[in-house]
């Protein structure tokens, strides 16, 4: 097994700027930035068979940006990435999902947000009771899929 990223040089660099440009570190809820060096490390470990769509998402972000997204001024890095977001497309869903999933997984994240960094079985997690009703209209529908 290789130790090797799957990612180049300016693309690593661009991607963690990004991550914590999308999720900032947090003094006031004690929560790590999605660039902290755990997380950061998870998000490129599993960045599997999307690898294509990121590397696509920061060739476009790399554009917006003039050159390097890590080289710019964190205003104009929130400028540069609420570009591309307002651009959307399946390449910057694939970045923005891996960045989230990675976030959310990791333990400091999860404690920050009052959770108990465990998976949700066997304990289970307790989950409010919604109103039921506001599915009434659904129920109602008739039915537009074939049998």
């Amino acid at each position: 097994m290789t130790n090797e990223s799957p990612l180049t040089g300016a693309e690593t660099r661009d991607l963690r700027a990004f991550a914590g440009t999308m999720i900032p570190a947090s003094a006031r809820y004690d929560a790590p930035g999605a660039d902290d060096e755990t997380i950061f490390a998870d998000i490129v470990k599993s960045l599997g068979r999307d690898r294509d769509d990121i590397g696509l998402a920061l060739s476009r972000l790399a554009i917006l940006a003039g050159g390097a997204f890590a080289d710019l001024p964190a205003a104009r890095r929130l400028t540069v990435a609420n570009e591309l977001r307002a651009e959307g497309g399946l390449p910057f869903a694939a970045l923005t999902r891996m960045i989230l999933l990675c976030y959310y997984r990791d333990d400091r994240v999860m404690r920050s947000l009052g959770q108990d960094p465990r998976p949700p079985f066997p304990l289970g997690h307790v989950v409010e009771q919604g109103d039921w009703s506001l599915l009434d209209p659904v129920k109602k529908r008739a039915p537009f899929y074939r049998r």
